[in-house]
């Protein structure tokens, strides 16, 4: 399966799940949500697993699974990763003036 850029699911209950693949988006899904009878948590669920049927493409089922999880308050803001962190301390020395 792919892996796709982390997302970081705070579910009802108070725990939290990295999910990065179909597969983890599935277990996530039968975590607890707001409202499991939304009908977009219905679709993701259903893309979900269609792609890990192989009848969706998992990029499709994903971006359903963050639609929701955003929609209904679950998804965490991610973080900026190690490397972009130090291209943005880079960017701001070169932008001081020289002292």
């Amino acid at each position: 399966m792919s892996r796709f850029l982390p997302l970081t699911i705070r579910f009802v209950s108070g725990g939290t799940m990295v999910v990065t693949t179909v597969a983890e988006a599935k277990k996530a899904l039968a975590g607890t949500w707001k409202n499991k009878e939304a009908p977009d948590y219905l679709k993701a669920a259903r893309l979900v697993d269609e792609a890990i049927a192989g009848t969706c493409r998992p990029v499709v089922a994903f971006a359903a699974f963050k639609k929701v999880a955003a929609q209904q308050g679950l998804l965490r803001p991610a973080q900026p990763s190690a490397a972009l962190t130090m291209l943005d301390e880079l960017w701001t020395r070169t932008k001081m003036p020289p002292g």
